[in-house]
């Protein structure tokens, strides 16, 4: 069905993007329920490598081990509850965690390996206070976790939205995005809702508005259209590729067909990941919800490996060109956070009929959390 002849349907009411309780359901409903995208294996290349987020409030530590696999683990000293690690990222040194405040230490699997002064202890076994495992998927490349007791598989959350979007997952496949090497990352601080941040992403009714840069580029978002089942985004004649001047310095992406060149798809991953497929890099939207009215947005850039080793590797074209469409965004996005409160909104709007499929995320997000309707 053509979008733009589709009726019009309502938005959800103001109050979900800003009440704290309707946030605290989505937090244990989908974030601590779904699997949530915490990062890419490829940022986590060496035994000791690790990283930090937050997911529906709880702390979590990411660490590649001594066997060079990924485990995650509630980022919490067993002793008095101190936070292990507080960098976003780093490496561990001697390939042990080890608590700053009274030297308790871990090795990379999460076992208790030093307690001082708890040999003697009546009672203490050291194996029944080891970190806090959670579970951990890599789909590729990018690293999942899952605060639920049993979760299902991975792929069951992630491979249906691929068949909405393609009708198959060749084409996504195709890219390989597992054995990309990460060849840039930017991370922005957003005053929106995470929800105002997928449905801008879903949408192109606001790019010839909002992003005369990259209107120029695709004709077919200039028109509006952003969301067409199984087709890709087409270049203006003489577009490579979505950099600043439209020109490709780098080869295709091995395993790429000749159809894929000069084409960009987009598509979502509920809850938080936006994949934006190019002829030459793959650029990963990550979103980390911190509040009501604030979302962090991590974005990294995958190359090919040969690519990024190259002496002369420069991502800036592929990136200073979707840093500025990441900041048009961001803006239009902070400018209706502005209104969620008025009570102009408090029955929600209205979508064009150009807009209409973005009701279907909404209707997953109140099917997750239980609501029947607005």
């Amino acid at each position: 069905m053509d979008p733009r002849t589709a009726a019009i349907v309502p938005t959800l009411p103001g109050r979900f993007y800003w009440d704290p309780d309707l946030y605290r359901s989505e937090s244990e409903e989908i974030f601590a329920r779904l699997w949530m995208c915490v990062g890419l294996a490829a940022s986590l290349p060496q035994p000791g490598d690790f990283l930090t987020t937050e997911v529906a409030g709880e702390p979590l530590l990411v660490v590649r081990g001594q066997d060079r696999e990924l485990r995650a683990f509630l980022n919490v000293c067993r002793h008095r509850g101190a936070r292990l690690c507080t960098e976003p990222c780093g490496h561990l040194t001697g390939h042990v965690i080890q608590c700053p405040y009274h030297a308790w230490s871990y090795a990379l699997d999460g076992r208790l390996i030093g307690a001082p002064n708890m040999r003697d202890a009546a009672g203490f076994a050291a194996d029944a206070y080891g970190l806090h495992p959670i579970p951990l998927a890599i789909w590729h490349g990018l690293i999942w976790v899952n605060l639920s007791d049993d979760p299902p598989p991975v792929e069951s959350q992630l491979v249906p939205p691929i068949l909405e979007r393609f009708g198959e997952t060749e084409t996504f496949e195709r890219y390989r995005i597992g054995d990309l090497a990460v060849g840039a990352s930017i991370t922005y601080d957003v005053a929106a809702n995470w929800k105002l941040v997928v449905e801008n992403f879903m949408e192109c009714y606001h790019c010839a508005v909002v992003h005369p840069e990259l209107s120029r580029l695709v004709p077919s978002f200039r028109a509006g259209q952003a969301y067409q089942q199984g087709v890709g985004a087409t270049f203006a004649e003489g577009v490579e590729t979505l950099t600043l001047t439209g020109r490709r310095t780098r080869p295709l992406l091995p395993g790429l067909r000749p159809e894929d060149d000069r084409t960009y798809y987009g598509l979502v991953l509920r809850p938080n990941v936006f994949v934006n497929l190019h002829p030459d890099y793959v650029l990963i939207h990550r979103l980390e919800p911190l509040a009501p009215d604030r979302t962090r947005i991590v974005c990294d850039w995958l190359f090919a490996p040969e690519v990024v080793s190259a002496p002369d590797f420069d991502p800036s074209d592929a990136v200073e060109f979707w840093d500025l469409v990441n900041r048009q965004d961001w803006e239009m996005c902070e400018r209706c956070q502005l209104s969620m409160h008025s009570r102009a909104y408090a029955e929600g709007g209205i979508f064009a009929p150009i807009e209409a499929h973005i009701r279907r995320f909404n209707d997953w997000v109140l099917e997750q959390l239980g609501v029947a309707d607005n």
